[in-house]
């Protein structure tokens, strides 16, 4: 998959495809994103295999244990995982955020692979079910799991990479993650709920709280500073609430314009 690169790629793509037939080249319009990129490839070859492997090209995820993931398809397997043993080639940061980014979506009710990106295989039927999945934003990791067939993991110790440089800067990988939880999830819709009900009975035991010293003590709560913060932080509250409405809506515009997620340039 040639996701709209400009260094070559599609050069290399037609090379190989000269050299074997084996080769196939899927060459994109433009850059659709990673995701849409990958779902592209998969949708354009799920008619000619029995089954498809998808994986990234910067060489990391070991090609050795492709032979384990053909194995478990033969065993039944619908859905097999390419699973991380472990991250120690990672930085402390990326391994840090990395946890945090699985326990968060555990908490928000959505189901992933621990540990895995999008080194996987599907079986034809799994391909022709992820095929319904008619979503813009699509956030793979999520989707797979849901198609509920046997599925299982192998794991591999991923490389360093080969060559290059990453694509996925740390403010990519914040928007994917946001995708995530976006596409998958309306915790956070539900936690403005309970954040605005929260500070709501919070103004109530304050009111009464006021009532109480000027009624009976006679005397005036005292507090500019704190009224000023509480104006404060109900504002920044409220803003970022509108903000994530905003994301959610946001969403549903974009999937209402029915725009193609990929446009194939060439195809070879």
């Amino acid at each position: 998959m040639d996701d709209g690169s400009k260094d070559g790629t599609w050069q290399l793509i037609e090379q190989f495809q000269k050299e074997s037939p084996y080769f196939k080249g899927i060459k994109l319009s433009r850059n659709f994103g990673h995701q849409n990129a990958l779902i592209a490839g998969l949708m354009q070859l799920k008619d000619t295999a029995d089954a498809l492997i998808s994986m990234d090209a910067d060489l990391q995820d070991d090609i050795n244990v492709v032979r384990e993931f053909v194995q478990k398809y033969k065993e039944g397997y619908d859905v097999v995982y390419g699973v991380r043993e472990d991250r120690s080639k990672d930085t402390k940061f990326k391994r840090g955020t990395a946890e945090f980014f699985y326990k968060f979506q555990h908490f928000m009710g959505i189901e992933t692979i621990h540990n895995h990106a999008d080194y996987r295989l599907l079986s034809q039927k799994a391909l022709d079910a992820l095929a319904q999945f008619k979503e813009v934003d699509l956030f793979l990791r999520g989707i797979v799991p849901l198609l509920g067939f046997r599925s299982c993991s192998v794991y591999y110790t991923r490389a360093e990479r080969f060559a290059g440089e990453t694509k996925y800067p740390l403010k990519k990988m914040i928007f994917f993650a946001l995708d995530g939880i976006a596409s998958f999830s309306i915790m956070p819709l539900r936690l403005i709920t309970m954040v605005g009900f929260i500070l709501f009975m919070l103004s109530l035991l304050a009111i009464v709280w006021i009532a109480v010293e000027k009624l009976f003590f006679d005397s005036t709560v005292q507090g500019w500073a704190s009224t000023m913060i509480s104006i404060y932080l109900i504002g920044g509250i409220q803003i970022m609430s509108l903000g994530i409405i905003g994301e959610y809506v946001g969403r549903n515009f974009q999937q209402s314009k029915a725009r193609p997620r990929y446009i194939i340039d060439k195809e070879i």
